[in-house]
């Protein structure tokens, strides 16, 4: 059969699906409610109306609708978050912007564990590691976010959620999809991408348990916009399993373990083609214990991570290694329902060993010593946050971070917000003033092998303002809008002409507004959602690849109880990027690009079949907008992807 007609059939077969959705509605649904519990800013289930930030969370069904793609595609659709690379090819290296920051400035956690690699430049964690189909939530919480969450929060922190075991004996589900992976000029419609998981779980007793596998393959697309070029193959593979107790309703532990590792060819640059590849591998295990007590609880988290990128295949052959142990151990305790209380420390072992080959010599020589690239951070830190009756709330904590190179530094915040509730309707507005310290990376510090390292970098400080308002109307509609503001000193930026990792002379400043809507319809069938961020770029002075505009909107309508339909559209305005095959001869200083502005169109329409059995389709870039996120490199044009869900 034709490729096109396929999908073209697959399509048709799901919209009749809708018809026959709409035909066999047999009991109507209950009014759903907008999310309205946060934990990520004071890590208590609170009501939203007494959290003094605005915070976005990706719920389960969202992520559901998200199957088959990136957890980058799935995080930039959120106000204020950009992650540059996510619409590229699926080894893209990802450039995740938070009202102007940088990766450095995000902190991201999975079970509540921080996670990174001390073997990149910024230290950051590779999102392309994650798979979206072993995720159960996401939440997002945007500001200086050091008090709670350590070094490296200073616009961000991503909280991620796994799924966890079901309450019956046994369960599984097994989802998987095909779909196409091709350019703006290649619309030939190959089936060229295939994502599966596997999972079982189950709660025997007091013993929960989940063992859960995934892969992806995607080929067809090459990395680079050249001539002829070759596609560029991206596999990857997640191993999850989890093992709990629960002795009482007060004591409960487990042991997880995951492995995560990715195969990517890339090219040798902007416009140019190649043959190389790299293979990243994350091993991690770790485990969670929590004591409840009246009125409190304590808890304690911990992981141990190795890291390994091999380049060995590739024109500038090297192999990366990092480990890095984390804890979080806090007791949480509530007074009276009013006051909550946060007495926790916070720590980090990490090391760094690259291998390379010397000029002049055919095998690979230790470079960078694990035994000399290495330090760890040990911060005690307290959060108090008072809920009072009659509308004002406070969230206030500090920190004091005690690292094993640099002097100790003390961080704080303080967020107060005041709720005004009439009916099941409220007005809020908020405040916070949030400090962060972000020290330089391992690989900034002692990059010898490629002559980036800098002994001499001094850590980053920054503070945030930020200001807002946000109305909730009956549960189902909610409007915010925040003003943010942050000035950095000692901010550490990558000379673009020595290559060397250098201390801004200058303190940096950016500010910007968000702006967040979101509304059910029509007996909470037709879901509403749109944001708005707009960031002053013009006062930074690397603002590469940060839009100044950027705008998400979706609209779902659910026919009768076994179909959903959605239409979503993200629009980014222009670019700056650094056009290094014409930098300046005597300086050597990159030439100064504009890329275009663009706006991607998607579809998405999903059928329940059975109560266990679900299909979708979607179409993603409709319009099959032509557009760079990265100069010299591709992005994807319009690709048809379909799929199913099986839970038992």
């Amino acid at each position: 059969m034709n490729k096109t007609k396929f999908f073209g059939a697959a399509f048709f077969m799901l919209g009749s699906s809708l018809v026959f959705g709409q035909e066999e509605n047999q009991v109507n649904e209950s009014v759903n409610e907008l999310e309205e519990v946060v934990i990520s800013d004071s890590k208590f289930n609170l009501k939203r109306e007494q959290s003094g930030k605005v915070i976005t969370k990706i719920t389960s069904e969202e992520l559901e609708q998200s199957q088959g793609q990136s957890v980058a595609t799935v995080l930039t659709r959120t106000a204020g978050v950009f992650i540059n690379g996510s619409g590229s090819a699926a080894g893209q290296n990802l450039g995740v912007y938070v009202r102007g920051g940088r990766n450095r400035q995000v902190v991201i956690r999975v079970d509540g564990v921080t996670v990174s690699d001390p073997s990149t430049s910024a230290g950051d964690f590779d999102l392309r590691l994650l798979s979206v189909n072993q995720i159960e939530e996401i939440e997002i919480l945007k500001g200086a976010s050091s008090t709670l969450y350590g070094s490296g929060a200073a616009t961000a922190v991503i909280n991620i959620t796994t799924k966890s075991a079901s309450k019956e004996k046994i369960a599984a589900t097994f989802q998987s999809s095909i779909g196409t992976n091709q350019s703006q000029d290649d619309q030939d419609y190959d089936i060229n991408e295939f994502v599966n998981l596997a999972s079982v779980n189950g709660t025997l007793g007091k013993v929960n348990y989940l063992a859960s596998f995934g892969n992806q393959f995607t080929d067809g697309l090459s990395a680079a916009e050249a001539p002829d070029a070759e596609s560029d193959p991206f596999s990857k593979y997640n191993v999850y399993a989890k093992l709990g107790y629960t002795w009482n309703s007060n004591f409960r532990f487990h042991f997880f373990g995951n492995l995560d590792e990715y195969k990517s060819s890339f090219d040798t640059g902007a416009g140019v083609d190649g043959d190389n590849e790299i293979i990243s591998q994350q091993l991690r295990a770790g485990s969670f214990i929590e004591a409840k007590y009246p009125n409190g609880s304590f808890t304690i988290t911990n992981s141990y991570a190795t890291l390994e990128r091999d380049l060995t295949g590739s024109s500038f052959p090297a192999k990366y290694r990092g480990d890095v142990f984390t804890f979080d151990a806090y007791n949480k305790y509530t007074f009276n329902n009013t006051f909550y209380t946060v007495i926790g420390a916070n720590g980090s072992y990490s090391d760094f060993n690259l291998l390379t080959i010397p000029f002049g010599s055919t095998d690979l020589e230790e470079t960078i010593d694990d035994e000399n690239a290495e330090f760890d951070i040990i911060d005690p830190y307290v959060n108090v946050v008072y809920t009072s009756e009659f509308g004002l709330n406070i969230n206030a904590g500090a920190r004091f971070n005690i690292h094993s190179v640099y002097d100790n530094q003390l961080v704080y915040n303080i967020n107060p917000s005041y709720t005004y509730t009439f009916d099941t309707s409220y007005v809020k507005g908020l405040a916070s003033y949030s400090t962060a310290y972000i020290t330089p990376s391992l690989f900034q510090l002692f990059d010898t092998a490629f002559l980036t390292g800098n002994p001499n970098l001094e850590p980053e400080e920054s503070t945030t303002i930020e200001g807002g308002l946000e109305f909730s109307y009956e549960k189902n509609s909610i409007f915010s809008v925040v003003y943010f503001n942050r000035t950095s000193e000692n901010f550490i930026t990558f000379d673009p002409v020595t290559f060397v990792n250098i201390n801004s002379q200058n303190d940096i400043e950016v500010d910007g507004i968000e702006v967040e809507a979101s509304t059910l319809l029509l007996d909470s069938k037709l879901s509403i959602r749109g944001n708005y961020t707009y960031t002053n770029i013009d006062k930074l002075d690397d603002n590469i690849r940060i839009p100044e505009h950027m705008v998400n909107a979706s609209v779902g309508y659910q026919f009768g109880d076994k179909t959903f339909a959605s239409l979503s559209y993200q629009f980014n305005t222009e670019r700056a990027d650094n056009d290094f095959a014409n930098a300046d001869p005597v300086t050597f200083e990159p030439t100064r690009v504009t890329l275009d502005d663009y706006g991607v169109l998607d579809f998405y329409i999903s059928h329940k079949v059975m109560d266990n059995f679900s299909i979708y389709a979607a179409m993603n870039n409709i319009t099959n907008e032509d557009y760079q996120e990265i100069l010299g490199f591709s992005t994807r044009g319009r690709n048809a992807r379909i799929g199913f869900s099986l839970d038992f």
